[in-house]
């Protein structure tokens, strides 16, 4: 079971006093730390007696904050085992002032793309000619690798089926790759803001994240990256480096090479994160996938393209890589699906015309959210970004998790700026989708409207040198 001191706890929880109760206030932002994933379900909390301490109130407050936690079914307690995060059942979550029809934006996804049920009754004629084998597949049917390589090609970097490893999705590629490149006493440079799950993957692999800023208005900072390299010497860097999560920021040819260099220099395997890349909005020349500029291990999928519910992602590296990425894989899974493979197939011989319907709609939904949250929010700083699906807004203030609670009792879920960073940074920030319906994009930033109004009659404190930092 994963414990959870009260030092780290009191880092997550940052500006948790408001003019509510102190009890009230703590539960709420313990609360969404646990819906958000900063605090990993089944972890256990400090003693109260400890908590009380480190965060300098009584220890009355935090019973009557653990109390009311247990209450709603965020956490259970036995005597003498302490307090355990979980989820409430879903009679418990509906008392807890949930509504039945929660909107939820913490998710940078689309629907399905339209040829996906043709594709899939397709794929379901050509299966009964694989039913006669085992069906395990740990590398990945020949048809689709060879898709995979060509889509690799016709961007410009030449790429051969035997350089590519199918996986269950993006996710389950980050974790191979981590869990064969690093060891338990290694470190790994990863970006900050970055995608959370992935930041999970690697310090489960690893010993500890090295973080280099990414800013929406000058992207990567180089010379931290250069500095985090010769520091540290990581085992592993991961960056995204076309249409970055959160920020939408896209790396530079030069800034490239620097980067591949510095890891060859210090024996770093660099693992490029793809999902977002070919999610082009803008007709503008983006750079080359990064193996082509120097040794890089590339992560790709279909779920941000096509649909999340198609589980094909991809690994893309050296051949020899390749073969040990398979022997380890046995033990977490035995192969990708047939049947979903098979699906893929077919979608990567539509795959331009997928993408720019895609783009399409990308379009129209940023330019919708962009006009709707600069009549509603003129004072948010709204970032233009050329792809990927979301904006990572600076809020002004240090209160995005206090919003993110406050539009969730309206219907409204959101992922708070500091699930993209460590230790409870970017509380100035939200990440917004622009790819979802327009009524529910209304919708959702009527209910930031109410949610940020709430705040406005009841400020939060400064917070002072995190408004530096961020």
């Amino acid at each position: 079971m994963q414990v959870l001191n009260s030092r780290k706890l009191e880092s997550l929880l940052r500006d948790w006093r408001t003019a509510a109760p102190a009890y009230s206030a703590l539960a709420d932002r313990i609360r969404l730390l646990i819906l958000d994933g900063r605090v990993p379900i089944g972890t256990r909390l400090p003693a109260e007696r400890e908590l009380a301490h480190q965060l300098g109130v009584s220890r009355t407050t935090v019973s009557a904050t653990f109390a009311r936690l247990r209450d709603s079914g965020y956490l259970s307690s036995v005597r003498g085992s302490g307090s355990v995060a979980q989820l409430p059942s879903r009679d418990a979550e509906a008392s807890d002032s949930m509504s039945a029809d929660l909107l939820d934006f913490g998710k940078a996804a689309m629907p399905a793309a339209p040829e996906l049920a043709d594709a899939a009754l397709r794929a379901a004629q050509d299966l009964p000619a694989y039913l006669g084998g085992p069906g395990y597949d740990p590398v990945g049917l020949p048809q689709l690798r060879q898709a995979i390589a060509e889509r690799y090609n016709a961007r410009g970097l030449p790429t051969s089926p035997g350089e590519v490893m199918v996986t269950v999705g993006a996710q389950h590629a980050i974790a191979l790759v981590a869990r064969v490149v690093m060891d338990r006493s290694d470190s790994a440079l990863v970006e900050s803001p970055s995608y959370p799950h992935a930041y999970e993957a690697i310090r489960a692999a690893g010993r500890r994240l090295v973080p280099v800023s990414v800013t929406t208005g000058d992207g990567w900072d180089d010379d931290a990256i250069q500095q985090a390299f010769a520091r540290t010497n990581p085992a592993l860097a991961y960056v995204m480096p076309d249409f970055q999560n959160p920020t939408g920021q896209v790396m530079a040819t030069d800034q490239r090479r620097r980067v591949l260099a510095a890891a060859a220099r210090h024996g770093t395997v660099v693992v490029a994160d793809e999902t977002m890349a070919e999610l082009a909005i803008d007709q503008v020349d983006q750079p080359l996938p990064l193996a082509a500029y120097g040794d890089a291990v590339l992560i790709g999928s279909l779920g941000k393209t096509v649909w999340g519910g198609l589980r094909i992602g991809w690994i893309r590296a050296e051949p020899t890589l390749i073969h040990r990425l398979v022997r380890a894989r046995f033990a977490g899974d035995l192969g990708t699906p047939i049947l979903e493979q098979l699906i893929a197939v077919d979608l990567l011989g539509q795959y331009p015309a997928i993408l720019a319907r895609r783009s399409a709609q990308l379009s129209h939904g940023r330019q919708h959210l962009e006009g709707l949250l600069s009549h509603t929010f003129p004072d948010w700083d709204v970032p233009r970004v050329g792809g990927g699906l979301a904006l990572w807004v600076g809020l002004g203030r240090p209160v995005s998790s206090q919003l993110t609670l406050a539009a969730r009792s309206e219907g409204l879920l959101l992922a708070a700026g500091p699930q993209f960073g460590l230790d409870g940074a970017f509380e100035r920030f939200l990440r917004l989708p622009f790819s979802y319906a327009d009524e529910q994009t209304e919708r959702a930033v009527r209910i930031l409207h109410r949610a940020w109004g709430a705040l406005s009659q009841a400020p939060a404190p400064e917070l002072g040198y995190l408004a530096e930092v961020v």
